[in-house]
């Protein structure tokens, strides 16, 4: 027991020890030669206001993974949309509502 708590307090000077070391070569670069990369991510779009929109459940249809989607009928409660899969053609149905959840795939 008294080996282990050794072990893990020369572990944790060491970490601490080694702090210091690499604050100081860090703050020793100069802002003129740093790199800023500038990353954007794709994310789907933010979903509109009010119900589903047919563009909007076109979008989550291809967000979702179908291809050449179509909308096939629209009905205050649903948004129907076909397309083609993997492994053929399917069919997603989305609620006309607000950022159009889901209901069956």
């Amino acid at each position: 027991m008294t080996n282990l708590i050794a072990k893990a307090s020369l572990a944790a000077l060491l970490a601490i020890a080694s702090i210091p070391a690499t604050v100081s070569s860090a703050a020793a670069a100069s802002p003129e030669r740093g790199v800023v990369v500038d990353v954007q991510y794709h994310r789907p779009p933010p979903p509109m206001r009010g119900g589903c929109s047919p563009r909007e459940a076109l979008r989550a249809a291809r967000w979702s993974g179908l291809r050449d989607v179509q909308v096939v009928n629209v009905t205050p409660r649903r948004v129907v949309v076909e397309g083609r899969a993997r492994r053929g053609w399917d069919r997603v149905s989305f609620a006309n509502v607000r950022g159009c959840p889901l209901i069956r795939r």
